[in-house]
């Protein structure tokens, strides 16, 4: 898509494929141009207000709900009969739903909690750390990868490879139900840690890059400090969890924390790659890119667009907002409602690598070798 909103013929192609694949009829391309200032106009104005009794309610549900499943993991199951208490730990698992810790948390980092970036911080630093992310090193690389939705160049998450910067064995993981099935379980595994510890999947630096360092090539001089603090709030959460490990044994450590964090980051790539990952979905290098090609063009997942246009607007009224501007978008926005699972091995299957094919600098996702 071109400034201010206009499709390449390739794009049209490309979306009038995904039209049909989930059972809209071909698209009428319009080519009047839209401008973010248009589509913030279809916005109640309401939607832009931050709550601070608002955000902290869903703080209060939150850990509360966590508190209750905790009692019930500690009190409860031990007090159960076997077998019946192996089957609670499954329930404890799947309920906590530590993911909306999260997702607040990351709500934090765009300032869309309230309207005190002090505040903010705060919260996201305390949450974040409590499940083993580094907040202001996460805030800092997320923030690019705003600003630089869909560039090869420049995005910080899921940037596809070029075909010829593909390893040797690529076509042996990727060739077979197997090896994508063996992919697949890495990257929900240990998708987030190789992220956050070596920058797997992210843009490309000119020497090693890890979320951990304050003086690695991700960060510039203004935010090694953070980084500094990032660190010191995850080391303060592993030396409790060491402790922890050390009174009641490693084991219970695993079954209390380990197994749930383990959810949370499976959960958190998954949607993630989701929403950045189809084979309708362009890339672009530098001589292509804009910023508002990779908004409109990018993968929706219930408001993600919505979040991508206005990151500050807070997620209780991003789901108003996205029904707002999809008369605005409209052929432009588009939604896939393959189920989780179909979805993902279709895009393990056929988004392998990038390459130009029209024209040089929009790059399609290909499977071929």
């Amino acid at each position: 898509m071109g400034a201010g909103g206009r499709m390449t013929e390739k794009e049209r192609e490309k979306q009038d494929l995904l039209s049909r694949a989930t059972g809209g009829g071909a698209m009428q391309h319009s080519p009047v141009a839209f401008t973010l200032g248009q589509i913030k106009k279809a916005i109640l104005p309401h939607c832009f207000q931050r709550s601070i009794i608002k955000s902290f309610s869903y703080v209060v549900h939150d850990l509360g709900i966590a508190t209750a499943l905790l009692y019930f993991a500690l009190v409860i199951v031990p007090a159960l009969p076997s077998p019946l208490h192996l089957a609670a730990w499954p329930l404890y698992w799947i309920a906590l739903r530590g993911h909306r810790v999260w997702v607040i948390a990351h709500e934090c980092g765009h300032h869309a909690f309230s309207d005190y970036s002090l505040l903010d911080d705060d919260v996201g630093l305390v949450l974040h750390s409590s499940l083993m992310v580094p907040y202001f090193s996460s805030k800092c690389s997320h923030r690019r990868h705003h600003s630089n939705t869909g560039s090869l160049d420049r995005d910080e998450a899921f940037v596809p490879r070029k075909k010829e910067a593909l390893p040797w064995y690529a076509p042996y993981v990727y060739g077979n139900p197997v090896g994508r099935l063996l992919h697949i379980t890495v990257q929900l595994t240990l998708g987030w840690p190789l992220y956050l510890t070596t920058n797997a999947s992210g843009r490309p630096y000119p020497c090693f890059a890890c979320h951990y360092d304050p003086y690695g090539p991700i960060y510039n001089d203004r935010e090694r400090v953070q980084i500094f603090v990032s660190d010191a709030g995850v080391m303060a959460v592993s030396f409790g969890l060491y402790k922890l490990a050390a009174t009641f044994g490693f084991w219970w450590v695993v079954r209390v924390y380990g197994v749930p964090l383990l959810i949370v980051n499976a959960w958190l790539v998954l949607i993630t790659y989701l929403q950045h990952t189809h084979p309708a979905l362009p890339h672009y290098d530098s001589s292509e890119w804009d910023w508002m090609r990779g908004r409109v063009f990018h993968n929706i997942t219930d408001a993600h667009v919505a979040h991508h246009l206005f990151s500050t607007m807070p997620h209780y009224h991003a789901m108003e907002a996205t029904k707002a501007i999809k008369p605005i978008l409209g052929e432009y926005y588009q939604s896939d409602p393959t189920p989780v699972a179909k979805a993902t091995w279709r895009e393990v299957r056929e988004c392998i690598y990038v390459e130009p094919e029209d024209r040089e600098g929009v790059f399609w996702y290909n499977h071929k070798f």
